[in-house]
């Protein structure tokens, strides 16, 4: 029997106690100096992306009172209705993070500039859309969801991933667009600065300055609420 097998079968059979040992120190490390890279590759390629995400305001609390079926059925109803219509509208999905949707408009798909258009029309588009998804949400049974949607401009890098069909994206965009997010009220979008410089010029919308976000740098990031002009 293979060795490096038959170790792996030893300590996945008692993952605390064999990990913890010597040996199954020694064999982890040997698993990481010979398949690191592996599950996520990282390309070198880049793009200019408008990234987005959508997240469920207080489901922690909410799903605490429902049941395990019942907590599944809230989050794929949410989830789902978000994937759809960011699909609908030309968005790479990327994955859901626990209560929240990943998804991005890439330049490159959209040579016109209407990546920025996409971006506000999609984030629009889901909070009217948010009394159908609270009436599945009845119909089931299950409270009603709020959510709030950030959106952020700027460079991307692109990973494949062994367990995900897309590529998925890291860089400061990303981890603005999630930190931003926050900003947002209950059934609202919030858009960061670099998004906002491209798009503040579109019409059919207007924007609300915020209290910016901290960065670590010496000033706030500028963050903005979103409005449709009725």
């Amino acid at each position: 029997m293979n060795t490096k097998a038959s170790n792996k079968k030893q300590y996945l059979a008692t993952p605390l106690q064999g990990w913890l040992e010597d040996s199954g120190y020694a064999y982890l490390t040997e698993r990481l100096k010979s398949n690191i890279d592996e599950t996520i590759s990282f390309n070198g390629k880049t793009k200019n992306c408008c990234v987005a995400m959508v997240d469920a305001v207080g489901s922690t609390k909410v799903t605490a009172h429902l049941s395990r079926e019942d907590t599944c059925k809230y989050y794929g109803i949410f989830l789902n209705a978000m994937a759809l219509i960011a699909r609908e509208y030309g968005a790479c999905v990327v994955k859901n993070v626990g209560d929240s949707l990943l998804y991005y408009f890439c330049d490159e798909k959209n040579p016109d500039g209407r990546s920025f258009a996409k971006t506000l029309e999609c984030g629009m588009i889901m909070l009217k859309c948010s009394k159908i998804v609270n009436e599945s949400m009845h119909d089931a049974g299950l409270p009603s969801v709020s959510y709030r949607i950030s959106a952020d401009y700027g460079t991307v890098m692109l990973a494949k991933s062994v367990t995900a069909s897309s590529d998925d994206i890291f860089g400061p965009t990303v981890n603005i667009c999630s930190k931003i997010n926050r900003k947002a009220d209950p059934n609202s979008m919030i858009i960061g600065n670099d998004l906002y410089q491209n798009v503040k010029n579109i019409q059919g919308y207007s924007f609300k300055q915020k209290s910016g976000v901290s960065l670590g740098f010496k000033f706030d990031y500028p963050v903005f609420a979103l409005l449709k002009n009725k």
